[in-house]
């Protein structure tokens, strides 16, 4: 299901001009920074928000450019081609990445099933269904193992940073104010794709919030001076920034909600499976199993509805590039 503000969209309309456009990323981000709860840290909802509000804006992005009268066969549409491109190779990574959980899910589920057929558990059994887990637990390490190379590999090279110390320069000004908002657009997605790849990738000193920041200027700076560039997406971008830092506290791997959730349940029954085994005791593991299935339910139903979204991006993207190259060449 496609996750789109209601906020962000009744907005759009009103966005077509540069500083329209910087209160229309002020907006989102704000959205963005109440939709965020400590409490289920990084959910699949609350990614589904980031992962649509990366899309308002690039949209949105093509709707200002295609206002300002930019001179064709200029270096605009390079830099906007750098900055798609850089879009592109991200979102790919993550959807590699979370593709890369199929086959943990898929084994927890087949475990669900089996626990399905044998409510309860004798000792035989069990040890048929720990061998299950066991494995289960094998792919989770393989596939944090892959995403973390998929990280060192494909993002470090792109050297992401969410830059929080921005002051006024003549050269935003360039091309009718386009690389002022090509510049707020790098800058806010860096920090937003930073949040996708921690949470549904891995989470490392590469996209780690405590060190993807090039400066360490808190929001309050920004707030004292409305001359600062961007200064109003700026302080809610440094202030999501921080919520999310806070957080993330140091964690490494998935920081995925839904799954540690399911991460949990696997090892809650691995523990009380252990606990009965040799006893000669049976087991009524009924409970245990639809925590089970609905944990891996819900990781496999958000992660394919993130797959899906992420493809319609890519098609977003492509008409994008087309629809600004033809803007170019055509005048």
């Amino acid at each position: 299901m496609m996750f789109r503000s209601s906020s962000a969209t009744a907005t759009a309309a009103a966005a077509t001009s540069v500083n329209g456009f910087y209160n229309f990323l002020t907006q989102g981000l704000d959205d963005l920074f109440r939709s965020f709860h400590s409490h289920n840290f990084m959910s699949i909802h609350f990614l589904q928000h980031v992962l649509s509000s990366l899309q308002s804006f690039h949209s949105q992005l093509i709707v200002v450019v295609q206002k300002l009268h930019l001179p064709v066969g200029e270096k605009w549409l390079d830099e906007y081609m750098d900055e798609s491109a850089r879009l592109w190779e991200v979102c790919h990574v993550i959807k590699s990445g979370i593709t890369n959980m199929e086959n943990y899910y898929s084994a927890a589920v087949t475990i669900a099933a089996s626990l399905e057929n044998h409510p309860f558990l004798n000792p035989q059994i069990s040890r048929q269904i720990l061998r299950a887990i066991n494995g289960c637990q094998r792919e989770r390490v393989g596939l944090e193992e892959e995403n973390r190379g998929l990280i060192r590999a494909r993002i470090q090279p792109l050297m992401m940073k969410f830059d929080k110390n921005v002051l006024i320069e003549s050269k935003f000004n360039g091309f009718n104010g386009f690389r002022g908002v090509l510049f707020a657009l790098r800058n806010t997605n860096s920090l937003l794709l930073m949040i996708l790849l921690s949470a549904l990738v891995y989470c490392s000193p590469v996209t780690s919030f405590s060190s993807s920041s090039c400066h360490g200027n808190s929001a309050m700076n920004y707030s004292e001076s409305k001359s600062v560039f961007g200064s109003g997406f700026m302080v809610s971008a440094s202030r999501l920034h921080e919520k999310v830092m806070e957080n993330e506290d140091g964690q490494n791997g998935v920081l995925l909600y839904e799954f540690w959730n399911a991460k949990a349940a696997i090892d809650e029954l691995k523990t009380e499976l252990e606990r009965i085994r040799g006893t000669g005791m049976e087991f009524d593991a009924s409970e245990r199993v639809e925590k089970l299935k609905g944990c891996f339910m819900g990781l496999q139903c958000g992660v394919e509805n993130m797959i899906v979204q992420l493809d319609d991006f890519f098609d977003e993207i492509v008409e994008a590039r087309k629809k600004l190259s033809d803007l170019c060449t055509h005048g």
